[in-house]
């Protein structure tokens, strides 16, 4: 671990929305649990932080950038082109002292720059270095991310750094290795750095390209025009700039009795966290949520506690914020949320739906009835694609969703979005029905 100084970063807080009122013998509670982190660099923290760099110097941070070499980059061979200019972009936006390297993936990773298992320091020097390595970037090969990603957690575990972050561009399926292979590497490098996966063009497998982004705890996305990879290659490396507080995990303590139904972020996207929990003491969890600059995002908690008769009232969970510390300690953010549960037999104030509950609970079936939907028409079950994508527009429409809605436009004529009829469109472009399943799980925040 390095030694930091202390310094100004994000200060972290929790709040709570929920209807605490249950019926009489009522075990479920749900509370939206939005998490905030504002001030990094501006605001003076509490927080004596070895995660954390020196006042005006950022977080010290490491990034790897794997770019398919495989021969379909070559189809046509603007891509390839596009890619080295992506990859050279994202190379500009590097911020001076971040240790960083560039691996070639096709059935093999290979180190384009520095090689020889180092990271260079981002300097005009090493910047141009690498713009100049990535000019011998050529297409032929296979495809086997695994052994990408695996590469990149070994470069990216050499730095004594508070950030580690990956950026991965791919345009075709993980043809030449294993699901069991990509699992076990997702697997093995969960937990040691944030990826964020692009699928450029529309050869790729949606599934594979997301699943690689929710294992690693970063963004994906579809670039259907690989003219447009250098404007997101830019964006994705400043906002990785902008990462100042790297491994925060969501703690939650439930009493005796008690048990946790599940806990998903809702905001910005939907995400399942419940099965990557770790225990953490009695009665005590921890969900990762990843790194955090200025930003803000939302969790949907359900908790089943023990009945109880009118009058009675408990804690049902507790939240805080942590970061893992060596050898089994952590080290507090200092925010902490609280979860009730009052047992009425006022059936208005049981009955209530908090409007943030209400909101994600739409949000999380907007997310899933658009997966399903798109997965029956695949299978040609036309029908039943019309009744979940109808549904879809019905829920956009409903909570605000503009971005989906313009999405589900493209492949259903809308008849009434209030009520969700429509009318599977006859002839859909692939790119629009790629685009709308990538970004199916991308949400809005509920109106205020």
């Amino acid at each position: 671990m390095a030694n930091f100084a202390k310094s100004n970063v994000p200060q972290f807080s929790v709040d709570v929305y929920q209807n605490e009122y249950l019926p009489e013998g009522g075990r479920e509670v749900n509370a939206v649990v939005t998490v905030t982190a504002t001030g990094g660099g501006t605001i003076g923290s509490a927080v004596a932080a070895p995660h954390l760099y020196a006042p005006g110097e950022g977080p010290s941070a490491a990034v790897v950038l794997m770019v398919d070499c495989s021969g379909s980059m070559d189809h046509p061979p603007t891509k390839m082109r596009n890619a080295r200019d992506a990859t050279g972009a994202a190379i500009d936006t590097l911020r001076d002292g971040v240790h960083f390297a560039v691996v070639a993936g096709t059935h093999l990773a290979r180190e384009v720059y520095p090689g020889d298992g180092r990271l260079a320091v981002a300097g005009p020097d090493t910047r141009e270095q690498a713009k100049q390595a990535l000019r011998k970037l050529s297409a032929g090969g296979g495809t086997a991310i695994g052994t990408w990603l695996r590469r990149a957690d070994r470069l990216l575990a050499s730095a004594d750094v508070a950030i580690r972050h990956g950026i991965l561009l791919t345009d075709g399926r993980n043809e030449h290795e294993s699901p069991e292979d990509l699992r076990a590497a997702l697997d093995a490098c969960a937990g040691r750095f944030t990826c964020d996966a692009r699928g450029v063009g529309t050869d790729w497998e949606v599934k594979e390209v997301t699943g690689i982004a929710s294992a690693l705890l970063g963004t994906a996305d579809i670039v259907a025009d690989p003219a447009g990879l250098a404007a997101d290659f830019t964006r994705m490396m400043e906002t990785a700039m902008g990462k100042e507080v790297a491994d925060v995990s969501l703690r939650l303590w439930t009493p005796a009795g008690a048990t946790v139904t599940f806990v998903k972020q809702v905001a910005p996207t939907v995400e399942e966290l419940t099965g990557r929990r770790t225990e953490a003491g009695p009665r005590t969890g921890d969900y990762p949520l990843g790194s955090w600059g200025d930003e803000s995002r939302d969790y949907h908690l359900c908790v089943a506690v023990p009945p109880a008769a009118v009058g009675r009232e408990m804690l049902a969970a507790r939240v805080s914020l942590v970061i893992p510390q060596p050898g089994g300690s952590v080290q507090s953010l200092g925010a902490q949320g609280l979860v009730r549960a009052v047992w009425t037999d006022d059936l208005a104030a049981s009955t209530s739906i908090n409007p943030q509950v209400a909101h994600y609970t739409g949000q999380a079936e907007l997310a899933e009835v658009i997966q399903e939907g798109l997965d029956l028409r695949k299978v040609g079950d036309m029908d039943g694609a019309t009744a979940k994508l109808g549904r879809a527009v019905q829920l956009a429409s409903a909570s605000g969703n503009a971005d989906t809605a313009k999405l589900l436009a493209k492949v259903v004529d809308v008849v009434d979005a209030a009520t969700g009829t429509v009318r599977l469109k006859t002839k859909v472009e692939e790119a629009d029905e790629m685009t709308l399943e990538t970004r199916s799980t991308k949400t809005v925040r509920v109106k205020k």
